[in-house]
Order: structure tokens, then sequence, then C-alpha cells
């Protein structure tokens, strides 16, 4: 019989078994009333007593085969649920920004024809309306923003990190002059990634940095170490840290630590950097920064992700 992944004959294998002592694999064997089922087999030649033998193991793998078949039917129907609920997502935060426009436009019409006719609190209800208009839009924008690295994300590519980076520090350029941030890298490695998601990565780790800073000026180190077929980022900053017990919540959607006047910001650029890195297949997480002030971002690619089958 072929094996059961159909990739090689089933004799052929055995061969190599014996002359390479190759791992187990996987065959389909035949019962007497000719059903077949899936098996494990794995085979050993012994010498013993000046003569040789062949022992052999079949394992029947029947249940594994429909516990993988079920585990990847689940998988499937959880891949599709994602990609609807982002669908879901892009279109309803799309079609939202149109009537919140129009709310906006109305209360700036009906400010200025009541100018001059209003006392102090109604004029604080109006900046309330409009504040609250504007947190919203920008709730709204960030949930586009995630939504879209998934189902808007770009196909992956040879992409060199320095160049990333350098667009993401050009992209702050505004914030770093203010600030007065200096940004320090070492050379970073090319790997294939979606080149626009990395920038924004960059982008939104330095602008973390360069927002949350302690009374000194921001000093960030940007490097990164080959570890078996994965890089691994670090992104140092000396600002006002992160306390252990948030290191999980920081990067869930929506989540702030500080308040809205002193750290401006809708809280989703962390949440943004882990979709990311999930589609790239690696991870992101933060610890105290060795020199006992600021914080360590540490984020993991590999040199080459595996890419999905739309991707691919």
């Amino acid at each position: 019989q072929p094996d059961y992944d159909g990739t090689l004959p089933f004799e052929k294998r055995f061969d190599s078994l014996l002359q390479n002592r190759a791992a187990p694999f996987e065959s389909v064997l035949v019962r007497k009333d000719g059903t077949s089922f899936p098996v494990e087999l794995s085979v050993t030649a012994v010498q013993f007593e000046g003569g040789s033998f062949i022992f052999e193991v079949a394992r029947d793998i029947t249940e594994r085969k429909k516990a993988e078949d079920e585990l990847k039917r689940k998988s499937d129907r959880l891949a599709r649920s994602n990609a609807e609920l982002e669908q879901f997502a892009y279109v309803a935060s799309h079609d939202l920004k149109e009537p919140l426009r129009m709310v906006n436009s109305y209360l700036q019409l009906l400010e200025r024809s009541c100018a001059g006719r209003l006392d102090d609190d109604s004029n604080d209800y109006f900046q309330f309306a409009r504040e609250g208009a504007g947190r919203m839009y920008g709730l709204i924008d960030a949930l586009l923003a995630y939504s879209r690295v998934g189902a808007r994300g770009e196909r992956f590519k040879t992409t060199d990190c320095n160049i990333s980076l350098a667009s993401a520090v050009a992209n702050l350029e505004a914030a770093i002059q203010e600030s007065g941030a200096k940004i320090v890298s070492e050379p970073l490695p090319t790997i294939v990634a979606d080149e626009t998601q990395l920038v924004q990565l960059f982008q939104n780790l330095l602008g973390n940095a360069i927002k949350f800073r302690s009374d000194s000026p921001p000093i960030i180190k940007i490097s990164a170490t080959k570890v078996s077929s994965n890089w691994v980022f670090r992104v140092e900053d000396n600002g006002i840290g992160i306390a252990p017990e948030y290191a999980e919540r920081i990067f869930v959607i929506f989540q702030r630590l500080h308040n809205r006047e002193k750290y401006p910001g809708t809280g989703i650029g962390l949440a943004i950097c882990k979709k990311i890195l999930e589609r790239h297949g690696g991870r992101i997480w933060v610890e105290p920064n060795s020199s006992g002030s600021g914080s360590l971002f540490l984020f993991l690619l590999s040199d080459r992700p595996r890419l999905t089958e739309s991707e691919a």
C-alpha cells in the first residue's frame, strides 16, 4: 500500500528505514476484511546470535488521525471566523465615520448660530460634546487600523529592517525634535516581512518611548540578536517604565494605564504591534530595563516566516 501521506511507496520507505534508521513514518495497512487503517511504522534491524532479525512495530493511529482532522477543522473554522470578524470590524468602523462626521458638523453649526447667546455652562456643554465626538472619531480610526493588520496586510517580501526603522524615525521627526529624543540603533537584519507593517511596528514602539518619557530627554536603543532561525529585537528606553503587573495588559486593545489628559491616545498602539507580530508568526513582550529605569520591549521574528495560503 502507498504511504498514508502518499509521498513514497511503502517498499522504498521500508528499505530506507533499514539502511538509514530513519524516524517512524505513517502508512496504511489493510485488514483481512479488506478495510484499511492508518498506522505508524517503525523498523529496526538487529544482529543476534549470528543472525539478522527485523523488528517491525505497527501502531494503529486511527484515533490520532481523527483527532488531528477534527483539530484542523476547528482551526479552519476559527480562521474563517477571525477573518469575518476583522472584515466586520473594518466595515462597521468605516461606516460609523460618516454619521459621526455629520454629528460633529451640526454641532459646529449649532455653536456658531448660538454664538454670543449662551452662558458659560452651555459653552462648556458644546466643548464636551465636541471632545467626545473627537475621541470617538479617534477610536474608530484606531479600530480601522487594528482591523487592517489582518484584513488589509500586504504580501511578505525581503525587507531591510534598517530601512524600515529609518522610515519610522522620519515619520516621528516632529515628536523627536520636540522631545529631544536620541535614537541609537545597531545594524539590523534583513528578513521576510510585510514592509509597511514593520515600519508601523517600529513607529508604535518608538512613539510610545517618546510619549511615556521621564523628565530626561528620551534615549532609545534598538538592536537585534540571531537566535536559531529567529531574530530577537530589543527596543530599550529610559522612560517612566511599566509595572510588572501590567506587562500583559498593555497589549490588550484600548487598554490604558494613564489618564488621557497627561498621555493622549487611544491605547491601541501596542495591541497593533502584537497583532502585526502574530501575523508574522512572532511575539512581543516587555521587561524592566536593566538600568533600573524605563522599559525594554522585545519582539521575536523569524527571518523566513511561514506564509499563510493567501500570502504564499
